[in-house]
């Protein structure tokens, strides 16, 4: 009983985090650059305006649920923290609720755009892949099947 409880309380940040939006700040981009200790990060950057991005997050979605030890989503959303309720009731909408979320929490997007990415034109979506080995990739626009599959391949070595 007393291992039962000590879990709950190590997992209770943890849970807590997860599915709220958090401020993303240029401070804390180092920390979600780094490479997971195993498997991948993918962060998923995406925006209110963008067609694009509602399916994109939901093929990410499906694509983590189905290696869910080897792939960790995060996703990004490039407006403003100060559009919580907006961002928090659309992420609610696609079921996307669960997943960490960040929004951008700087008078400078475009900051933030280059510091995640200096390879970015700031155009969404946008998937930025980072392994454990730390090599990294990014990927703009909708991902195709091939490029999921190349994801789980990548995901899986």
């Amino acid at each position: 009983m007393r291992r039962l409880l000590l879990a709950l309380v190590l997992w209770l940040p943890a849970l807590a985090c997860a599915g709220t939006l958090q401020p993303l700040a240029a401070a804390d981009v180092p920390a979600l650059l780094r490479p997971p200790a195993h498997g991948t990060r993918i962060l998923a950057l995406w925006s209110l305006d963008c067609a694009y991005c509602e399916p994109n997050l939901e093929a990410l979605a499906a694509l983590q649920r189905a290696n869910p030890q080897g792939i960790e989503l995060v996703t990004v959303t490039t407006d403003s923290i100060a559009l919580r309720t907006a961002i928090e009731a659309r992420l609610h909408s696609m079921k996307m609720d669960g997943w960490p979320a960040r929004a951008y929490a700087e008078a400078s997007p475009e900051r933030i755009n280059f510091l995640l990415d200096p390879n970015w034109g700031g155009e969404t979506p946008r998937v930025l892949v980072i392994h454990a080995d730390g090599s990294h990739l990014g990927i703009s626009g909708a991902l195709t099947p091939a490029q999921l599959k190349q994801l789980v391949d990548e995901a899986s070595r």
